[in-house]
Parts: C-alpha cells; structure tokens; sequence
C-alpha cells in the first residue's frame, strides 16, 4: 500500500507570511519519511467541504513546481485538475514541465470539474457535465498525443491543435501516469478503463461495487483490470502522539483487501510536521507489504 498526503487547505496558523516555508516543512517531512505522493487540490476557491470561498487557496501548478523544488523523490499531483480550467495543449504542457523539472516525478491527476462557483467568480466558462466529459475524453487524447510526440492536427469537437508541438518531451515514461478522479460508474469510469493508468475513489459502502464496474467497463474495452493502480481518498488522522496509529493501519488493511494499492488524502494538522512523521515511522513500514 503506497501512501500519499493531500494538502487540500492552506489556512496555517501562520498565515500567508510563513505559507512558503510550512509547504517547504511539509513536503520535505513527507519526503524524508516516505511517502509516496504529494497532492494539491486544483481550485481557485476554498470548497465548501473544508471552509468559505474566502479562505486561503493556492494555484495548483505553481504550488506543486514549488513543491518539486523541495523534495527529491516523491511524486507530485493535482486531486485533480478540473478538465475545463486549462487548453488541453496547455496542460499537456504544464504537466510536462513539472515532470521534467522534477526529474520524472509529475503525474497528471484529472477529472470533468465540478465547482461552477469559482469558475463563474473568475469567468472560466463552465460548461454542462456533458459537454464536460467529451471535454475531459479529448483533453486525455491530446495529452496521450502530445506525449507520444505525434504532432499531426488534432481535430476535435472541442479542440482543434494544429500542430501539437511538445518540447522537451516528458522525462516518465511511457509518460506522466494519469489518473482520473470520481466514481462515476457510466463515464468516468469507463474513462478510467480506455485511458487511465489510476482511478481515485472516494471511501463509502459502495466502493467494492465500484471496482466491479470498472472491472465491468476494462473487459468492455480490452484492458487488463490488473494495469490500473486503485487509489482511494483517505484522511490520516494517527492523533497526537500516534495513539491512533494502529487503527489507521488498520483500516488500511481494509482497504487493501479490497485491492486499493495507494491511499492519498488529508493529514490532520500537517503544519506540525509531527504528525507526517508519526506516519513515517509507525504506519508505512506497516502497510508496505499490503
């Protein structure tokens, strides 16, 4: 099991003075104790789920190439970039940088958008979740183009690239692996199967159902099950002193029976550092083998 923390809030005690350097503790402590991914969530504004739009939120790439210049090994993500915020051609760019920044450590986490709040706030368009998935479905084509260093026009409904033009190309390979989140059984999952290289699950009853239907959707398309990595959201909380250490690991456990090779989310009060430590001490070396 392959652990990674998310870093969905930047309201630190500290506040934007010392943002800088809690991201650098941070990303260095994970580092060092081995975790194995580092994520960001790609809004504008703060989500509901965590606080008013007025809270602190940090530019999702900007703040990952950061990131990668603190750290050595770990891999770096977005949970996940909304399609419909960037150029597809632009993101394949993006993404390639900070795969070649990082001497190969760039993943491209990706999903069809949901918060129409921020986008109307900053006047990004924003349009209907069906159009947002053949957006999402294209944008995945021109990435896997540009990555495969295929120049030839790109003519989609959407997109039109005349000539896809990607240099330096992508230091991963065959390319920065792309996961794509949500749990939607008619298309994001299949999306998952046609495309992906990971899926991430949000945790409830109905998470086994939806490893069947993504096993369902990779028969239908040809795809060995087995190729996809299974990522679940996961919020780590091993308490003060790692009292609840065991219980994390436990419910790990659970999650890797289910065939869950990687847990990425939250750490409470990650500005402490304490607590990614805790994790690195009492929880990895536990779960490495699950």
């Amino acid at each position: 099991m392959q652990i990674g923390v998310q870093i969905p809030d930047f309201t630190f005690p500290g506040g934007p003075p010392g943002l800088g350097a809690d991201l650098a503790a941070i990303a260095r402590a994970a580092d060092v104790a081995g975790f194995d991914f580092i994520a960001v969530m790609d809004h504008f504004f703060q989500i509901g789920l965590i606080g008013s739009p007025e809270r602190e939120m940090l530019e999702a790439y900007t703040t990952l190439g950061y990131l990668a210049a603190c750290t050595s090994r770990i891999k770096l993500l977005t949970l996940v970039t909304g399609t419909v915020y960037r150029y597809p051609g632009i993101l394949a760019k993006t993404v390639t940088t900070l795969d070649v920044l990082s001497g190969g450590r760039a993943w491209l986490g990706i999903g069809a958008a949901w918060n129409d709040e921020e986008s109307r706030g900053l006047g990004i368009p924003f349009p209907p979740v069906a159009e947002r998935f053949e957006r999402l479905e294209e944008t995945l084509q021109i990435c896997l183009q540009m990555w495969r260093g295929d120049e030839t026009p790109y003519v989609g409904r959407h997109y039109q690239l005349e000539r896809p033009i990607n240099s330096p190309q992508a230091l991963s390979r065959p390319h920065p692996p792309i996961m794509i989140g949500g749990g939607g059984e008619r298309k994001t999952l299949r999306l998952v199967a046609k495309y992906a290289d990971a899926c991430n699950l949000f945790p409830g009853p109905e998470l086994a159902r939806k490893l069947d239907v993504l096993r369902a959707h990779c028969d239908a398309e040809g795809r060995d099950y087995d190729e996809i990595t299974k990522t679940v959201y996961f919020i780590y909380d091993v308490g003060e002193k790692g009292e609840k250490a065991a219980q994390v690991v436990d419910q790990l456990g659970q999650l890797a029976s289910m065939g869950f090779q990687a847990a990425i989310g939250a750490v409470a009060n990650v500005w402490e550092i304490t607590p990614l430590e805790i994790i690195g001490s009492e929880v990895i070396p536990a779960v490495a083998g699950l």
